[in-house]
């Protein structure tokens, strides 16, 4: 005996078994990247290019010593708001790889229904009857050439990214956050500075009017020191504004209002100083690390995937349709056999003219591939440019602070002299005037400069891809490119060789 379901069923059991083919359009290899094997800038000022310490690394801002950056540092990560939308841009493409993984799966949908019901008069008499229906309507597009496989591996690779963009943000937040610390620290040492050598002058003036009222000097010595000091003076303002100004930026970086860390940050402190050597490691190390090439390469990996997306379409679509349910005058009868009834069968569709759009289409994924790698290419070389001027700015800083070291000492012995031989009647006013406005200068730089010391540090870090690691709650990166090692895509099957292979 045939049963009435052995023709759809066996029409499913060959689509199933055709849905096994390999998806059409490119399999996707991680590019082969060559990377220097180190680098280019001769390493001195602490940096020392053996296997970077991890731990260091990833919570860079420890190896400070500074209690208070650290505390600004997790308040950051639990409140910026940068951070939370890019957590919020993770969950959704969570949720559309979820969408893109239903397709595989059969779509039913239940419907019941009781209408009232009245004939024509003309023609039937104008009976008034009821009619009960109930059933289940059930689609399925079998994926035989793989187009929502493919979707499925540029849902996955596009997830990954947004992963990968999120540490990216939290490298950029942790060091925006050290580097306006810092600020708000080198600003406050710029204050102190400027109101010492304030006292200094103010004390000068009050000498040099004491010998202008004794007889003993000109006026134009008093006149001098007044627009020296009054100079100095007129810095502390713009000081101050700077100073609020970091505060209020860094409060914002963590998520607060504008002036909610002026109480804590108000007491000054010194500037963090670097630890005596840093490891750097290798250039592969560093791009490894690097959340924005990793970002580029599973842009890449999921632009490759919509290639073959598009290329499916060119052949037909496998769908298996069907329905089943009752329909009956009489609420008693909804579930008699009498008003059974069923539809099921596969069916094709086929696109037999579109005047090329769908080969067109392929072409404009195809050239977005080639863009894709050629940003992933960029963000390499972008990276490595990074890297290397931030190891020159880092090493060259601490030379130009020490001269500014030894500039400061020589110029406080000369306004120590100058003041001498002034109050003797040695020299004139001119040479206290000058030597007082080169300590000053010379004392500013050097406050900059031990700034800019730790600041360049930040930013090597930053280059490092150092940071995101401490906070990272994602799941660890399964994409393999430069040193991470063989890809797999979301089916278990190894990638081909190449990013542009067509099956």
């Amino acid at each position: 005996m045939t049963l009435p379901f052995s023709k759809p069923l066996k029409a499913l059991f060959l689509t199933v078994l055709l849905s096994a083919c390999a998806p059409v359009g490119p399999n996707y290899t991680p590019p082969e990247t060559e990377v220097p094997k180190q680098w280019s800038t001769s390493l001195k000022g602490g940096l020392v290019e053996t296997d970077s310490d991890y731990n260091a690394l990833s919570a860079w801002w420890k190896t400070l010593h500074d209690p208070v950056l650290t505390n600004l540092v997790e308040r950051a990560v639990s409140g910026n708001l940068d951070l939370k939308s890019a957590r919020s841009r993770v969950r959704e493409a969570r949720a559309r790889r979820g969408i893109s993984e239903a397709r595989l799966f059969p779509a039913v949908d239940a419907a019941a229904s009781a209408t009232k019901n009245r004939l024509s008069e003309v023609r039937y008499g104008g009976d008034d009857y009821t009619l009960y229906a109930a059933g289940f309507d059930a689609g399925w597009e079998i994926d035989v050439f793989g187009g929502i496989r493919r979707s499925i591996e540029a849902a996955t690779a596009s997830m990954e990214a947004e992963e990968e963009r999120l540490r990216d943000v939290m490298v950029s937040l942790l060091s925006e956050v050290a580097l306006n610390y810092l600020d708000v620290r080198t600003i406050q040492l710029g204050i102190e500075v400027a109101v010492h050598n304030l006292e200094a002058q103010e004390r000068s003036y009050r000498l040099a009017l004491s010998r202008f009222e004794a007889g003993l000097t000109n006026e134009l010595s008093v006149q001098q020191a007044r627009y020296n000091m009054e100079g100095t003076r007129s810095k502390i303002p713009l000081l101050r504004t700077a100073l609020a100004g970091a505060m209020n930026r860094l409060s914002v970086l963590l998520g607060l209002q504008p002036g909610a860390l002026n109480g804590q940050l108000k007491e000054q402190a010194p500037i963090p100083v670097p630890p005596l050597k840093v490891a750097v490691g290798v250039p592969a190390e560093a791009l490894r690390r690097r959340p924005d090439i990793r970002r580029a390469e599973r842009q890449l990996a999921a632009q490759t995937a919509q290639v073959g997306v598009a290329t499916a379409d060119l052949y037909p679509k496998f769908s298996l349709v069907g329905s089943i349910g009752v329909e009956t005058l009489s609420l008693g009868d909804v579930f008699s056999a009498s008003g059974l009834a069923y539809l099921i069968g596969p069916s094709v569709t086929w696109p037999v003219f579109d005047a090329g759009a769908i080969r067109s289409n392929i072409q404009v994924q195809t050239e977005r591939q080639k863009q894709a790698l050629i940003q992933y290419e960029s963000a390499i070389l972008t990276a490595l440019e990074e890297v290397e001027t931030a190891l020159v700015a880092y090493a060259e800083e601490q030379n130009r602070m020490k001269a500014l070291e030894a500039s400061t000492r020589a110029a406080e012995r000369a306004v120590l002299l100058a003041q001498s031989q002034y109050q003797a009647g040695l020299i004139d006013f001119t040479s206290v005037l000058d030597a007082q406005r080169s300590l000053l200068s010379f004392q500013e730089q050097l406050a900059q400069s031990k700034g800019a010391v730790t600041n360049n540090l930040v930013r090597l870090y930053k280059a490092l891809g150092g940071g995101w690691k401490s906070f990272d709650r994602t799941d660890p990166p399964r994409h393999g490119f430069i040193g991470y090692g063989q890809d797999t895509n979301p089916n278990g099957k190894g990638h081909d060789n190449t990013i542009s292979k067509s099956n």
